[in-house]
C-alpha cells in the first residue's frame, strides 16, 4: 500500500517497460534515467529550451527597466508582475490541471507564451514601461497552468524510486539554465540589445511545445482507480467543489499541508532576487556593465541551486524523514550565507556566498517537491501544486515589492540583504520545532 491509503501512480507504457527492466529496485543515475525513459527525457528537453529562453530575457528586461527608469521600485514592479498573478490564478489552474489532459495544458501554455513575449519588442522609451508589466503578467498567467501540470506529470512518467533523481535533475536543469542563460543574456544584451533575447525566448516556447507533444502522459487516476471527471452541479463546473475537496484532504493530512508551506516561507526572503540586480548594477558592475554584473551574480545563484540537491541527496538519503530534516537545514544555510553576502567586499566572495545560499534554497525546493509528489494522490496533485505555487508567488511578490520600496526610501542593498538573510532563521527554527514535536512525521511507502 501507499502512504495515506493512496492508489498506485500509473506510468506511461514506455516508462513501465523501462521500470520492469530494473531488477535491483534502486534509483538509477541521471544519465541512465534520461537514456531509458523517453517520456521524461522529452519533458526535460522542453524544460531546457523554454527556461533557457526565459533567463535570456530576464536579464534583458531588468537591464532595460533600470536604464529607462533608474528606479528600484520600477524593477521590483517587474518581479511583482512575474509573481502576483500566480497567486490569483494558480488555485484555478490546479483544478484545470486535475481535470484536463496535462499534456494539452502544457502545450497550450507554451504556444500562448510564445506569442505574448513578442509584444516586448515594441518597448523603446520610459513611456512604454507599462507594457513590460502587462506582457510579463500575461505570460505568468499561462505559466501558472504550465508549471503545476509539469510537476504533477513527473510521477506519472517515472518510477517511484526515481522521483528524487528526476526532481533533482529538473532543479539542476533550472539552475544550469539560470547560470548559462543569465550569463549569455547579460553579455548578449550588452552587445546586441534586448530584442535579440526576446526573439530567442519566443522561439524557445515553440521548441518546448514540440518536445512535450511527443510525451505519453496517462490519464489522471483517482484513489478509486477511475479517471478524473468534472463534478456535477454549478459548484463542480466552477471548480469550487474541486478546491474544497483539495482543502479537506490537506486538513486531514497536516504533515503534507505543512510541506506545502516550505517554498512560501523561503520565498518571503525572495527580495534577494531584486537585490541581485541592484548589486550587479551598483556594487559589482563588471567592466562598467550593469548587465554583465547582473548576469554573473545570477550565474552564481544558478550554480548554487544546481549543487544543492546533488549534495543534499547524498548527505540526507532517500527517506521522507531525512528530507524533512534537510529542509530545515536549508533555511539555516541560506540565512547564514546571505548575512555573509551582505558583508562581502568583492564580487568573487559575494558570488561564493550566493552559491552557498542557493544550495540551501534548492534543497528546500527539491525535497518539498519530492515529498509532496510522494504523499499527494494523483487526482489531487495539480491542486496541491497550484496552491503551493499561489502561496509561493504571493510571498515573492510581497518580499520583492517591500524590498523595492525600501531601496527607494534610502535602505542600502547590504542592509536589506542582511535583513532578508536573518529572516531565514525564523522558518528554520520553526521547522526544528515541528521536527521535535513529530509534526512532520511522514510514513514511508510500503
Amino acid at each position: 500500500m501507499r502512504a495515506c491509503g493512496l492508489a498506485p501512480k500509473r506510468l506511461s507504457p514506455r516508462s513501465m517497460a523501462a521500470a520492469a527492466e530494473r531488477s535491483s529496485g534502486r534509483p538509477r543515475g541521471y544519465v541512465a534515467l534520461l537514456r531509458d525513459n523517453a517520456d521524461f527525457r522529452r519533458l526535460w528537453f522542453g524544460q531546457i529550451v523554454s527556461q533557457l529562453g526565459d533567463w535570456l530575457d530576464y536579464v534583458a528586461l531588468f537591464t532595460l527597466l533600470l536604464q529607462l527608469t533608474g528606479s528600484g521600485t520600477a524593477a521590483a514592479g517587474m518581479l511583482v508582475a512575474r509573481f502576483l498573478p500566480g497567486f490569483f490564478v494558480s488555485p484555478l489552474a490546479g483544478v484545470v490541471v486535475d481535470r484536463l489532459s496535462r499534456k494539452r495544458v502544457m502545450i497550450a501554455a507554451d504556444l500562448g507564451r510564445s506569442v505574448l513575449v513578442l509584444g516586448l519588442l515594441t518597448i523603446a522609451t520610459a513611456d512604454d514601461v507599462w507594457l513590460v508589466y502587462v506582457v510579463v503578467a500575461s505570460v505568468v498567467v499561462l505559466t501558472s497552468f504550465f508549471e503545476p501540470a509539469r510537476t504533477a506529470t513527473i510521477p506519472n512518467v517515472v518510477a517511484p524510486e526515481d522521483l528524487v533523481i528526476a526532481n533533482a535533475l529538473s532543479s539542476i536543469t533550472w539552475s544550469v539554465n539560470l547560470a548559462i542563460g543569465a550569463a549569455i543574456g547579460g553579455f548578449l544584451t550588452a552587445a546586441a540589445g534586448y530584442r535579440t533575447a526576446i526573439v530567442i525566448d519566443a522561439a524557445s516556447f515553440l521548441a518546448s511545445a514540440a518536445f512535450i507533444a511527443r510525451v505519453t502522459v496517462p490519464p489522471i487516476t483517482l484513489p478509486t482507480g477511475g479517471v478524473a471527471s468534472v463534478p456535477a452541479g454549478v459548484a463542480g463546473w466552477l471548480g469550487i467543489a474541486d478546491l474544497l475537496e483539495g482543502i479537506r484532504w490537506l486538513r486531514a493530512h497536516p504533515p503534507v499541508a505543512l510541506l506545502g508551506l516550505a517554498k512560501g516561507l523561503w520565498s518571503l526572503a525572495g527580495g534577494v532576487v531584486l537585490l541581485h540586480a541592484i548589486f550587479g548594477e551598483r556594487v559589482y558592475p563588471i567592466g562598467g556593465s550593469a548587465a554583465a554584473g547582473i548576469g554573473l551574480l545570477a550565474t552564481a545563484r544558478g550554480l548554487g541551486t544546481a549543487l544543492g540537491p546533488v549534495v543534499s541527496r547524498r548527505l540526507a538519503g532517500p527517506s521522507s524523514a531525512a528530507m524533512a530534516r534537510a529542509i530545515g537545514a536549508g533555511f539555516f544555510l541560506a540565512g547564514a550565507s546571505y548575512l555573509a553576502f551582505a558583508c562581502a567586499t568583492s564580487w568573487p566572495v559575494a558570488s561564493a556566498m550566493l552559491v552557498a545560499a542557493h544550495m540551501g534554497g534548492s534543497t528546500i525546493w527539491v525535497f518539498s517537491t519530492v515529498l509532496l509528489q510522494r504523499h499527494v494522490p494523483d487526482a489531487l496533485r495539480g491542486r496541491a501544486f497550484g496552491a503551493e505555487l499561489a502561496l509561493m508567488t504571493l510571498a515573492m511578490t510581497l518580499s520583492n515589492l517591500a524590498t523595492g520600496v525600501a531601496l527607494d526610501h534610502g535602505w542600502s542593498p547590504r542592509a536589506l540583504a542582511a535583513a532578508l538573510g536573518a529572516w531565514c532563521f525564523v522558518p528554520g527554527a520553526a521547522w526544528l520545532v515541528a521536527q521535535g514535536s513529530h509534526a512532520l512525521g511522514l510514513r514511508e511507502r510500503s
